[in-house]
């Protein structure tokens, strides 16, 4: 027995996916332009919490910003939806460092309605290439 799927339902399914393969094009790009001229460093597990003073979100992933030639980027585990919309980050951390394995939560902006929960991974520091 075949089943008959509306003409409706397969362009909007196609829809969705064109709509969320450019919002993945637009943030990776977002990304490869925020990085560029920087150099990847070894992973570490924690960075202080007064070591930067910007966080950019991405689907994904989290930029910590201390300027333009240094930031740590964190790809988070699980997948909080928010981060992509940039929803607000509320932390759930002890002390006054972020370490890989503390929980995050999105919340929408309006309401402050839960809207994903990751654990931070491993922040890579990137910083400006000294030969440039």
């Amino acid at each position: 027995m075949r089943l008959a799927v509306p003409a409706f339902l397969l362009l909007a399914a196609c829809t969705t996916t064109a709509a969320t393969e450019q919002s993945d094009a637009r943030d990776r790009a977002r990304m490869t332009r925020a990085l560029a001229g920087l150099v990847p460093g070894e992973p570490l597990r924690c960075i202080r919490r007064d070591q930067f003073n910007e966080i950019r979100t991405f689907d994904g992933t989290i930029l910590y910003v201390a300027g333009r030639g240094r930031m740590w980027r964190n790809d988070v585990v699980g997948h909080c939806e928010g981060l992509r919309r940039g929803d607000i980050l509320v932390s759930k951390t002890f002390g006054g460092q972020y370490c890989d394995g503390d929980i995050i939560q999105t919340r929408s902006p309006m309401g402050g309605v839960l809207s994903g929960s990751c654990s931070l991974g491993k922040f890579t520091p990137y910083t400006r290439d000294k030969g440039r």
